[in-house]
């Protein structure tokens, strides 16, 4: 009986993550930990504490201890357990790899795209180290085809070592709310079109707030937008400024809710309550919010750029993320035809089908054990 082969998983940004990486973790975890794959999987963590104040000295330290950890640390540890395969999730995986193969994700290309949201410092380390290490890898993982063919165009990594695999809702979904749930913040109106995402400038929400004001102008003053999520911790990211002011310009005070962060019991409402998902991102890597609106069976309306038609399909409407006009169309469709609302809906369960950890960890199994057969 051939032995089975030996995964290491680096699981350290369990503990300091916080966005979707962090989720994609925990759900590619759940399923090596649960399922039988023929495989043994040993996660790798480190106990160093992670600073998280201002202080740029000690911040320095921080990124010394995490490369230290990253290239040092981490690939010893995987000799030393005679690993076949060591997988990264977080677009760093050890330059060298002693005795064993590296598979590493990358979940866009942003780095290459938006350089100045980044310190510059990092950004170059990011380019030199990080994808200096994805060409040596063995396999990169990425989250759909867009991204794919982005993550190859920035940085010259062969397309055929790059590997997309679609993401699925945290947990499957989010959780179905209590039917006596009500949150407590104040919701503008029981007919609002909702938005989850943190507030950068790349989600375009300014346009969505003008396409609100348009559908005001016409009589659909019954209508609200709850946008929900936090301010990015990027300064030269965050949108929160100009969503403000929008919102002053267009007298719409009363009519958008910014809930900042949400509870699960309280997005769970939003999801379920809503008249429809509205996602005017300019640039996105995958969506997850998109999935998330599919499993509580309201329609979507999305931009139609980068990866968002790819994972919509056939469920969604597509309108120009620039043009608030055609935005504000697309609602004015849904809200003024039922049979569309309805059509939407049952094609948005359809194609939620298409999309699960299960499937996904599968698929990095699958990979696995073709690189560890090929050698």
């Amino acid at each position: 009986m051939p032995e089975k082969i030996i995964v290491g998983v680096d699981i350290r940004d369990l503990r300091i993550a916080k966005t979707g990486g962090k989720t994609y973790l925990e759900e590619i975890s759940k399923q090596f930990k649960t399922k039988n794959y023929d495989c043994k999987f040993i996660f790798f963590d480190t106990t160093i504490p992670v600073y998280t104040g201002k202080y740029k000295f000690f911040k320095l330290i921080e990124h010394i201890r995490f490369f230290t950890w990253k290239q040092v640390i981490l690939p010893i540890k995987a000799w030393i357990n005679k690993c076949d395969i060591l997988f990264c999730s977080d677009y760093f995986s050890p330059y060298f790899s002693p005795g064993f193969k590296t598979v590493v994700v990358f979940y866009d290309s942003f780095f290459y795209e938006y350089p100045s949201h980044y310190n510059s410092q990092w950004l170059r380390i990011f380019k030199t180290l990080g994808v200096g290490a994805a060409r040596r890898a063995e396999k990169v993982i990425t989250i759909t085809e867009y991204t794919k063919k982005r993550i190859a165009h920035f940085t010259g990594i062969n397309p055929e070592k790059i590997i997309a695999i679609h993401l699925a809702p945290k947990g499957m979904a989010i959780a179905e709310p209590d039917p006596s749930y009500t949150p407590s913040l104040h919701i503008p109106s029981s007919k609002f079109i909702l938005h989850v995402g943190t507030l950068e400038k790349r989600k375009n929400l300014v346009r969505l707030i003008e396409a609100l004001k348009l559908l005001h102008n016409e009589g659909y003053t019954d209508y609200s937008l709850v946008l929900v999520g936090q301010p990015s911790p990027k300064n030269d990211m965050d949108g929160s400024a100009e969503i403000n002011e929008a919102i002053i310009k267009h007298g719409l005070q009363d009519s958008v809710l910014l809930s900042g962060y949400a509870s699960d019991n309280d997005l769970g409402y939003f999801y379920k309550n809503a008249e429809m998902y509205a996602f005017p991102s300019i640039n996105e890597g995958f969506g997850l919010p998109l999935l998330e609106a599919f499993h509580h069976k309201i329609p979507v309306i999305v931009a139609d750029n980068t990866c968002l038609p790819e994972v919509g399909g056939e469920a969604i409407l597509c309108f120009d993320p620039f043009d608030t006009k055609d935005i504000a169309n697309k609602m004015k469709m849904i809200i003024n035809n039922p049979a569309l609302h309805e059509d939407l809906v049952r094609r948005g369960i359809e194609r939620l089908e298409s999309f699960s950890w299960s499937s996904n960890a599968d698929q990095l199994v699958k990979i696995f054990k073709g690189i560890v057969n090929k050698n």
